[in-house]
């Protein structure tokens, strides 16, 4: 019998993979499946998530497991699993326990869901994802990392806020790594199709740009025991729905790189169209020569730690 319902499988059932695969529910796209190695914590989620689908009227089987059986055949796989960073763990400790994670679950995805889009959303992101695509061996454009999704909508909350309109209206454009190094572009961040260059002054722009690049930082102390998970969860659903509907995205998106900026062999954020083949074209902006070293700064920058703390 042939499938006709989409099927998304979500690993790692934390407060980014559950908040993830609610979103997904609720925009209808298939069926979903959680897995955890927790499978109690997985599937005590996926049954609350099924118990809500009356009230916020979307259908689809929500599964919890703890199987990779249990994904086979999936369409898109998300990835959320992974240690967050812990007070006294170094950035280098936190590469190499989640790096170990990685390896488990790519070999899971290569063997049970072999023709899958991945999205990964585990940190170091720009690391994780090039790590992912060497364990699966999947061709580089089916294996891509949510993070300019999640970088310019903390962009876009914030310039909304600044020039005083709606969310909607603002369309903002942040490239890079996920991390300290991102490059936020005000030249290329509209709000209504105006240029914020032409709306805010320099200095409310350059405190915009230095919030978003601390943005994920700025939740973790504010929350004191955690880090955020709405936002980065719903980014990752936004991406495995413009595979799944094969709707042509242009979005920032950790993608690998062949010589384009400048830049061979690393995964960074940068302008892609996103569609049901995975990353289906690299947008090559014209930078100017700040921006163009910033990004290449954050390139090489990740493209070190390939070699220095992973091994590449």
């Amino acid at each position: 019998m042939t499938r006709t319902r989409k099927k998304i499988a979500v690993i790692g059932a934390g407060n980014v993979g559950a908040t993830c695969a609610f979103v997904l529910a609720q925009k209808k796209l298939g069926d979903i499946v959680l897995l955890d190695i927790y499978e109690g914590f997985a599937k005590g989620k996926a049954l609350d998530m099924s118990q809500n689908g009356q009230v916020l009227n979307y259908d689809g089987n929500l599964t919890g497991t703890s199987n990779y059986e249990d994904i086979a055949d999936s369409d898109v796989v998300v990835v959320t699993s992974g240690f967050p960073r812990q007070p006294g763990m170094t950035r280098e400790d936190l590469i190499a326990k989640n790096a170990s994670i990685v390896k488990q679950v790519g070999e899971g995805i290569k063997r049970h869901a072999p023709d899958s889009i991945i999205i990964m959303v585990t940190n170091p992101l720009d690391l994780m994802t090039y790590h992912m695509q060497k364990i699966t061996g999947f061709p580089a454009h089916r294996v891509c990392g949510q993070a300019g999704v999640l970088d310019s909508a903390r962009m876009t909350h914030f310039v909304a806020k600044a020039v005083g309109c709606s969310e909607e209206d603002v369309q903002a454009m942040v490239l890079g790594g996920h991390g300290d190094t991102m490059v936020p572009l005000p030249r290329f961040t509209t709000a209504g199709g105006i240029a914020i260059t032409n709306l805010l002054t320099d200095d409310e722009i350059d405190a915009i740009c230095q919030r978003t690049a601390s943005g994920g930082g700025e939740i973790v102390k504010l929350l004191e025991r955690g880090s955020a998970f709405y936002a980065p969860g719903s980014a990752a659903a936004i991406m495995a729905e413009a595979v799944l509907h094969d709707r042509k995205r242009l979005i920032p998106a950790s993608a690998y790189l062949t010589g384009q900026y400048g830049l061979q062999d690393v995964y960074i954020g940068v302008p892609v169209i996103l569609g049901a083949n995975g990353i289906e074209r690299i947008i090559e902006l014209e930078l100017s020569d700040g921006e163009l070293s910033s990004l290449q700064t954050s390139g090489n920058f990740y493209k070190s730690q390939l070699t220095d703390i992973l091994g590449y």
